[in-house]
C-alpha cells in the first residue's frame, strides 16, 4: 500500500559501561515534503555517522523533510566520578613546597583540592564501541518510521477510497439528471415558441436546441470523471510514489467538476458537481501526506 510521509520512532539503550550509567538514544521524524530533505543534529562525537546514513535514507525513502538526532543523558552519581590519587600526591607535594617557603601560608582545605582541575576525574564513554551501537539503533530506527509511515499509509488509503466511493454514487446520480433535463428545456421552448409564433417547426429552432443539447452534454466528463476515480483507487492500492501522480489525478478531477458545474442545466447537478468539488479538495489535503 502506499505511505505516509508523516512518522516518528525513537530507540533507546542503557549504556553499559565501567562506572557510567545512562542511556543512548536515537530520534528520527518526518513530515511531508516535495522531495526528501534530510537533516541531522548530532554531536561532533557522532558526526561519521551521518554519511552512512544519509545513503541508508536516500534508499529507504522517497520523499519527506526527516530530522535525525542522537545522544545520551548520564546519571548524576558518584560512581561516574573518582579521584586521581597521583595528582593529588603531586598537588600535596608541591603544597609542602610553598609552606617551605612561606611558613605562615594556609595550607589546602578539601574544597581546594576538589577545585583544582584533574583531581576529580569524571568516567568518559568509550566512543570506539558506542558507535557501532548508534549504527545499530539508527538502522533500527529507521525501519521503525518505515513501519510508522507504511500504517498511516495504510489509513490515508482507506480514507481516499471512502471518498472515491461517494464520488461515484453523485456520478451515478448525475448520468440520468442531464438527458431528463435536456428533455424538459426543450419542451419548454417549443411550448414558448408556440405561444409566441404559433410553430416549433422553425429549422434555425431545431438547430439552436441540438446546439443547447451539444452544450449541456457531460457524459464524456462523467465518463472521465468515473476513470479517473478508478485510476486514483489503483494507485493507493499499489506500492511505490504515489503521492505525485495522486495530486495530478486531483488536477483533472477538479477540472471534470468543474466542467460538469459549468455545464449544468439543473439544480440538482449543480449540487452534485458542489459536492464532487468538496471531496475532490478532502483528497487533495490527505494527498499532501503522501509518498
Amino acid at each position: 500500500m502506499i505511505a505516509s510521509m508523516t512518522g516518528f520512532a525513537n530507540v533507546t539503550r542503557p549504556i553499559s559501561a565501567e562506572r557510567v550509567g545512562g542511556t543512548l538514544s536515537f530520534e528520527i521524524k518526518s513530515v511531508n515534503s516535495r522531495f526528501l530533505d534530510l537533516s541531522f543534529r548530532f554531536p561532533d562525537e557522532l558526526r561519521a555517522l551521518e554519511m552512512p546514513l544519509r545513503e541508508m535514507l536516500s534508499k529507504e525513502l522517497a520523499r519527506g523533510k526527516v530530522e535525525c538526532r542522537a545522544g545520551w543523558a548520564l546519571q548524576a552519581n558518584d560512581v561516574n566520578e573518582t579521584l586521581d590519587m597521583e595528582r593529588m600526591q603531586r598537588l600535596l607535594q608541591l603544597a609542602n613546597e610553598v609552606q617551605g617557603l612561606f611558613a605562615d601560608s594556609r595550607g589546602l582545605s578539601t574544597a581546594d583540592v576538589l577545585r583544582w582541575p584533574g583531581v576529580v576525574r569524571t568516567a568518559e564513554l568509550d566512543w570506539a564501541s558506542l558507535f557501532s551501537e548508534f549504527q545499530t539503533m539508527a538502522v533500527e530506527a529507521v525501519q521503525a518510521l518505515k513501519a510508522v509511515r507504511n500504517r498511516e499509509g495504510a489509513r490515508l488509503a482507506e480514507l481516499v477510497k471512502t471518498r472515491t466511493t461517494a464520488m461515484r454514487e453523485l456520478v451515478a446520480r448525475a448520468d440520468p439528471l442531464i438527458p431528463a433535463a435536456q428533455q424538459a428545456f426543450a419542451e419548454k421552448a417549443r411550448a414558448k415558441l408556440i405561444e409566441v409564433v404559433g410553430s416549433a417547426e422553425d429549422e434555425r429552432i431545431r438547430q439552436e436546441l441540438t446546439l443547447y443539447a451539444v452544450r449541456t452534454d457531460v457524459a464524456e466528463e462523467l465518463g472521465r470523471l468515473k476513470v479517473h476515480l478508478d485510476e486514483v483507487d489503483r494507485v493507493v492500492s499499489t506500492r511505490g510514489q504515489a503521492g505525485k501522480r495522486l495530486d495530478f489525478l486531483m488536477q483533472e478531477l477538479n477540472r471534470e467538476a468543474n466542467t460538469l458545474g459549468s455545464k449544468s442545466v439543473s439544480t440538482d447537478v449543480s449540487a452534485i458537481a458542489m459536492e464532487l468539488k468538496l471531496l475532490i479538495e478532502q483528497i487533495r489535503e490527505q494527498v499532501q501526506n503522501i509518498e
